[in-house]
């Protein structure tokens, strides 16, 4: 396969934590990958880490066009566009019954609507290059589970596992796979900025692990790696499925 031949993943929110692994594994896997993000000096220096097979498209997925641009973007700079893997996401936090109308459609701006607008032009891409494709939606264990004070969150993300099954029952017949990764706590800038913030910071994270059967918190290669198999020809046969990446939290 030449450098030509090799197909190319997008992959938003990839300037830290899990979107970072993820850009880098699919790299590794040989893919030519397109980081996007809001941040451009940390979309270009990740970009400029994984060589010249990455590259560095700036996106706000909350303004208007701004997938279709995107998209636009990959498909003219590598002619082709074969996976993408929606990772970009806002966290929130708060009593639900206080939480303002503006925060939660600042989450679900970013963690659905983004998201289901990033899939409507990678999708329509793939389905006019007529090569198919995987679309990969990293969502969350909250998207199954309950948790006081993250219910807008979860119900963000509960929306992006809903799409997933129904765009992958609709765009099967395309040769489009649309799976979801599902991770549980992961060590991520974010996790380590609120395990800080803890009067107990050790003990917190003992106490975290200890709630998981694998007795360990994720680390961002555990997701990446599950976000790999997806993309590969040789998970050709799954779509619609969503793989919890938690340590069997979900399966107590």
């Amino acid at each position: 396969m030449t450098a030509d031949d090799r197909r190319v993943a997008l992959v938003t929110g990839a300037t830290s934590g899990i979107g970072v692994e993820i850009a880098r594994r699919l790299v590794a896997d040989g893919l030519r990958v397109v980081v996007s993000g809001r941040s451009v000096e940390r979309g270009e220096a990740v970009a400029a880490e994984l060589g010249d097979a990455a590259s560095f498209v700036r996106a706000d997925l909350t303004e208007e066009s701004a997938a279709e641009a995107l998209v636009a973007a990959v498909v003219e700079a590598h002619g082709r566009l074969d996976v993408l893997v929606n990772n970009a996401a806002i966290d929130h936090t708060g009593p639900l019954l206080d939480t303002p109308a503006s925060e939660v459609r600042a989450t679900f701006e970013t963690n659905a609507l983004a998201a289901l607008a990033c899939l409507q032009a990678a999708g329509r891409a793939m389905r006019d290059a007529g090569r198919g494709g995987a679309i990969i939606n990293i969502t969350s264990r909250l998207a199954s589970i309950g948790v006081p004070t993250m219910a807008v969150y979860s119900a963000s993300k509960g929306a992006l596992l809903a799409l997933t099954t129904a765009a992958a029952v609709e765009l099967a017949p395309l040769g489009i796979r649309v799976n979801a990764v599902a991770p549980g706590m992961t060590r991520t800038p974010l996790f380590e900025a609120w395990a800080a913030e803890q009067p107990d910071p050790a003990e917190t994270e003992r106490r975290v692990a200890a709630s998981i059967p694998l007795q360990r918190i994720a680390v961002p290669e555990d997701v990446a790696a599950a976000v790999a198999f997806l993309a590969r020809p040789e998970a050709a046969y799954i779509t619609g499925a969503s793989i919890p990446v938690d340590g069997g939290y979900l399966a107590q």
